[in-house]
């Protein structure tokens, strides 16, 4: 086993124990949560290393990246997350490419996504990414446009809105993150109630903050470098 491989297997034992912790503290079960490994930007080598301990589940955010990979990942069992923000002229080759689609944002993406689905006749579970931070590197729908898209989903036959998603402000305290993930819940709640259907998913919650973000009702965690260690280049 490489040095790289090794220290995979600690950062996951770590993780692990750290979902176990906040589940205990939260009253809740470590099965309740998925663990989405960000694999961007990390070779398609470090997804098959992960991949052989036990991870399904990994998180994408760019489509041209993965595309690269994708021919040495073709055989495994996995779920293939886009958790980035998605330009609709890209929605057919994402349709292709992932199971999940984390992060739609606006109407007409979701639209595009709709067709590209029925036109491969794949059922495409989604979630809506919120915007609950005022920064402005941060992508995602408003608050107030939030019902209007989720009811828009409805009328889609391909598309199956799962649930919502969101990132917060980064704070070096994390127990500071703690109202933002607990507004996002109540967005989910409130929707779920609007639309009369049960939306099971709430991805939030990262390296530094997802103890959190579980104790406010996180189903989907996305870690990236609690695992791999630092962001790298290279992407084959």
């Amino acid at each position: 086993m490489t040095t790289e491989n090794i220290a995979l297997r600690q950062n996951l034992e770590r993780v692990r124990e750290r979902i176990e912790r906040a589940t205990q503290r939260a009253a809740r079960k470590a099965d309740e949560i998925t663990l989405v490994a960000v694999s961007k930007t990390f070779p398609a080598e470090a997804i098959l290393a992960a991949h052989g301990l036990g991870l399904r589940h990994f998180g994408e955010n760019r489509v041209q990246e993965f595309e690269v990979k994708q021919p040495k990942l073709a055989v495994l069992d996995a779920v293939w997350h886009f958790i980035g923000h998605l330009q609709r002229n890209k929605a057919r080759r994402a349709v292709h490419l992932f199971q999940r689609i984390d992060a739609v944002d606006s109407l007409p993406l979701a639209r595009a996504l709709d067709l590209e689905a029925a036109a491969r006749e794949k059922r495409l579970p989604a979630l809506i990414e919120v915007r609950i931070s005022d920064e402005p590197s941060k992508s995602g729908i408003g608050e107030g446009d939030l019902g209007t898209l989720a009811e828009a989903f409805a009328a889609m036959t391909h598309v199956k809105l799962r649930g919502l998603m969101g990132v917060p402000p980064y704070f070096e305290q994390a127990e500071r993150v703690r109202p933002y993930f607990a507004r996002l819940r109540e967005m989910r709640d409130g929707v779920s109630a609007r639309l009369g259907v049960a939306l099971p998913v709430l991805s939030m919650g990262m390296s530094h903050d997802f103890e959190v973000a579980i104790e406010e009702g996180a189903t989907e965690i996305r870690v990236g470098s609690a695992l791999f260690g630092e962001r790298t280049r290279g992407a084959g």
